[in-house]
């Protein structure tokens, strides 16, 4: 390739293909579709998990495991990134921990974790704490508060029995 090369092919205002318009036009007769075959005809498309006739490997590959309805998604926390983020004193609560970036996504609840040095002091409220986290938090002057869970497993399994009842 040499420099005069690098902007060739681009164009400002590409013209766009005028498709089955006789055969000055580049797309004519077959419309850039080939001949004959599944393909050149109209209304076809192709299964998005078809593999050229073999044996498919969502087939290949045996079931495993199940979702879980009920389960409780719980977001992990670590001391060292809360020590990165907050200044000395400041409270933390999922709100600020939101704020910050440092829980993301859906979740039902936060625990905070042990990994990392702390050296400031911090009021830290959470679902569920690690001894060690606990442990770190209150030897830096800090103190913890334990959050009641949003529900719990039966209340929400109880919920959509209800609702599916009233359905």
């Amino acid at each position: 390739m040499n420099l005069n090369d690098v902007h060739r092919g681009i164009q400002k205002n590409r013209k766009r293909k005028r498709i089955g318009r006789g055969p000055g036009s580049g797309h004519g007769k077959t419309a850039g579709r080939g001949h004959k075959g599944h393909k050149s005809r109209s209304g076809y498309s192709r299964k998005p998990n078809f593999q050229g006739g073999a044996m498919p490997m969502f087939r290949r590959v045996p079931k495993r495991g199940f979702n879980n309805r009920w389960a409780m998604t719980v977001f992990a926390v670590n001391v060292g990134r809360i020590n990165e983020a907050f200044d000395d004193g400041a409270e933390v609560t999922l709100e600020t921990l939101a704020a910050k970036d440092l829980a993301k996504g859906s979740f039902d609840e936060v625990k905070i974790l042990g990994d990392g040095e702390i050296t400031k002091k911090f009021t830290v409220s959470a679902h569920r704490f690690s001894k060690s986290a606990e442990e770190k938090i209150t030897a830096a002057g800090g103190t913890i508060t334990k959050l009641v869970s949003k529900r719990t497993p039966d209340e929400r399994v109880n919920a959509l029995k209800e609702a599916k009842s009233k359905s």
